[in-house]
């Protein structure tokens, strides 16, 4: 297989160059190396010396989440179908870090999709099912899975239902809430708020299912937490043993309220935030949104805010702040022992980039790591692997030709990224 030497001058175009950004760019003389499936990689991606990144698979279509059985078999859960299946089973077989046999099964499009204790999850945009699988880790019966949880709100915004599951046989889904900020006419000018949001009462949220019953519905489940706009990044920490997601923050403040808000501060508000929950923790979506300069929660202009009033005394903070509109679609906390000690634990993030950025350049489409210690962010937030974009021009202008989503770690220790415009999926190690 051919290699590909990144170019040196590619490196220093690909930091992050937001306002207010607390984050660590990459040095330019850290390289790395990827490799092709035959044919030359049409991007080249840029990360910390010592990892390199195999393309593993090609083609798939619009892959969303990934997940690793422990024998090595990858699952790739797709948006929409391809050949008529909406699943797609990888492995690599001969060991040379690319995938050499697929079989794809399933009829159900969605995004998440995760493998627990003997079974593989996954979910449509109005359910969640589970495969049993075998002991080598392939998937028993793959033209009848069970069906877990039934009957989710869908309502052709925010629909994405990503999942994780505990350690304790629960499972927590995203029900992401069918508004952008509960206006009384959605993303129309100068439209106020509705007081209380009827939409907190079913969606806007994470709730809570067991992980081994079946035909659960909402009358089955738990609220386990409010005030969450749209979750698609969301993964379990198993160090301090509870759930962290990445919300998509609000969109549109100077289109909506062209008098208060300027274009820059409609690119650059609000942050992208994480949040570790806990039963019955609310963020405060949408009578709040939390702005990364002033590092404050702010009221809402829908609810009488001005940029300045702040508010969501009962809300929880954000563990970690980032810039606004870069769409955190994965979200990965890393246990293995294959990446260097400052890694471990720590937090990868496939950001899936802006589309709402204008006249600002648009940003994202790149990997970022949080480092942890103690189940707490402990440094700065870096970007870890860019130029899936493939370059300046495309990031700029959000016509990217490949855009993170999906993370997963291997057996071995190495990690999966998928991409959703051409099926890419990488798979990065570190030697």
């Amino acid at each position: 297989m051919k290699q590909i030497n990144f170019f040196i001058c590619m490196l220093l175009t690909f930091t992050m160059t937001t306002r207010g950004s607390d984050a660590i760019r990459l040095n330019p003389a850290d390289t790395a190396k990827t490799k092709g499936l035959g044919s030359a990689p049409d991007v080249s991606l840029t990360m910390p010396s010592g990892f390199t990144a195999t393309l593993f698979a090609e083609g798939l279509g619009k892959a969303r989440h990934i997940t690793v059985t422990p024998s090595g078999y990858v699952y790739v859960k797709l948006a929409s179908a391809k050949k008529g299946s909406t699943i797609v089973r990888l492995k690599d077989k001969n060991g040379d870090g690319v995938s050499d046999e697929e079989v794809d099964f399933g009829t159900f499009k969605g995004t998440g999709i995760k493998v627990k204790n003997g079974y593989l999850y996954a979910s449509s945009d109005e359910e969640i099912y589970r495969f049993k699988l075998n002991a080598d880790g392939t998937v028993l019966n793959p033209a009848q899975p069970e069906k877990i949880v039934t009957g989710l709100i869908s309502r052709g915004e925010h629909e994405a239902k990503a999942f994780t599951l505990d350690n304790n046989g629960n499972i927590y889904v995203n029900i992401g809430a069918f508004s952008n900020s509960c206006q009384i006419e959605d993303r129309k000018t100068a439209s106020l708020g509705r007081k209380p949001c009827p939409v907190l009462d079913s969606a806007a949220g994470i709730w809570q299912f067991k992980a081994d019953k079946a035909n659960q519905t909402y009358a089955d489940g738990i609220r386990y937490a409010t005030g969450l706009r749209n979750v698609v990044g969301i993964d379990w920490n198993t160090t301090n043993n509870s759930l962290f997601v990445m919300q998509h923050g609000r969109d549109q403040l100077h289109s909506i309220f062209p008098a208060m808000f300027t274009d820059k501060q409609n690119a650059e508000l609000p942050a992208e935030c994480m949040y570790e929950l806990h039963k019955g923790s609310n963020a405060g979506w949408p009578y709040i949104y939390y702005d990364p300069f002033q590092k404050k929660k702010i009221l809402a202009p829908e609810y009488g805010g001005d940029g300045k009033k702040t508010a969501g005394e009962d809300a929880i903070d954000p563990v970690v702040a980032f810039p606004a509109h870069l769409a955190p679609n994965g979200l990965l906390f890393y246990t293995g022992t294959q990446f260097p000690k400052k890694y471990r634990n720590g937090a990868f993030i496939a950001f899936h980039g802006s589309w709402n950025r204008a006249p600002e350049p648009q940003e994202g489409f790149y990997l970022a790591f949080v480092p942890f210690s103690n189940g707490k962010p402990s440094g700065k937030w870096e970007i870890f692997a860019n130029g899936f974009s493939g370059g300046p021009k495309n990031t700029a202008s959000g016509g990217a030709l490949h855009r993170p989503c999906g993370l997963a770690q291997g057996p071995d220790g190495s990690i999966y990224v998928t991409d959703d415009v051409k099926g890419t999926v990488w798979k990065i190690s570190y030697k």
